[in-house]
């Protein structure tokens, strides 16, 4: 009896150590999109958790297809050892990753290695007006010093600094191109990040601070034309909000609350 129970032991653990080895990649799409409130999910994955492929892409609805958001695929390895609390997973992507991203750390605090990655400016419509009517272009390159994550209950704290740089940004509805290049550094202190925004170059002159907490951000700052594109600038100026005179001269009040 006690080698029947051995045996029956035996193949219990033999048929799980099996399952666990051929889970699917798609297993990881339901994790992203758990992660990110149904925001983001992964578009023909292949391969196993443990080592696959596959493009980010926003959630779909119905049975809209899942568009890539991000160039290239991004193929990962996570060891088993998760399974007993340790984590350590590579990420890479040679089209929008400066290198391969590391992830360490256990099941509820990780660490990650520093790194950049390519990001369409286009994709800054979808976060609504005034950027869904500017319809802004040009290069975005976000990139992080190590980061320190740490699971809060059903929320994730972040230490750590981020630069998100803009470079060649211009609009469909300008005829001034590129607008110039800007800079939004963020300083991560749990759910809440603080927010500067400073210009690299013009002729859109963009400033302004503000902070991101839980996802929601507050911003005040103001835009303004270099000295002789007042004119051409004038429309695209007047879509971001409201003017006022300041120091002698007109800018545009940036608000969102």
């Amino acid at each position: 009896m006690q080698r029947l129970v051995i045996w029956l032991l035996a193949g219990i653990v033999s048929v799980a150590v099996t399952a666990l080895a051929f889970l699917p990649a798609t297993w990881m799409a339901s994790l992203l999109e758990t992660q990110t409130a149904g925001r983001l999910t992964l578009g023909d994955a292949q391969g196993s958790l443990w080592r696959g492929s596959a493009f980010i892409g926003g959630a779909p609805s119905g049975n809209d297809p899942v568009t890539p958001l991000l160039p290239g695929r991004f193929s990962w390895r996570l060891s088993p050892l998760v399974l007993l609390g340790r984590v350590d997973a590579k990420l890479e992507n040679a089209a929008a990753l400066s290198q391969p991203v590391s992830v360490t750390g256990s099941w509820h605090q990780w660490q990650v290695s520093p790194a950049s990655i390519l990001l369409p400016a286009e994709r800054l419509a979808a976060l609504g007006a005034p950027l869904n009517t500017i319809q802004p272009s040009g290069q975005m390159r976000l990139s992080w010093n190590p980061l320190q994550l740490a699971r809060q209950g059903n929320t994730i704290e972040v230490a750590g600094s981020m630069n998100l740089e803009m470079i060649d940004i211009a609009s469909r509805l300008s005829p001034v191109k590129p607008l110039g290049a800007y800079n939004l550094a963020f300083d991560w202190r749990g759910r809440q990040a603080s927010m500067v925004l400073t210009t690299s170059k013009g002729p859109m002159l963009l400033n302004g601070s503000g902070t991101l907490v839980n996802g929601r951000m507050q911003f005040s700052g103001k835009a303004e034309a270099e000295a002789g594109q007042e004119e051409r600038l004038a429309n695209l100026l007047n879509l971001l909000g409201q003017r006022r005179r300041e120091g002698g001269k007109d800018v545009i009040a940036l608000e969102f609350k």
